[in-house]
């Protein structure tokens, strides 16, 4: 069950909150005895992505760039 503190309370001990919800405490702010907010812990950021994972794993049997080439040259050459 999540703590409840008043907004003043909050303010105060803002850091120790946060602290604590960083660390999967999670509560509730209140103003006037009236919940308005909910604290929670941010998800951990997945794994950054790897360029180059999937080498070796596929084949690509067309000569890209002789099948495009009239279109590559016309995109390149000026008017």
């Amino acid at each position: 069950m999540a703590t409840t503190v008043n907004i003043h309370e909050a303010k105060t001990h803002l850091s120790r909150l946060v602290d604590q919800a960083s660390k999967g405490r999670e509560f509730i702010i209140a103003k006037a005895g009236k919940p308005m907010v909910r604290v929670v812990p941010v998800e951990a950021l997945g794994a950054k992505r790897q360029l180059g994972f999937m080498a070796g794993r596929g084949k690509v049997g067309a000569d890209l760039k002789k099948s495009f080439e009239a279109d590559i040259q016309r995109m390149f050459t000026p008017r």
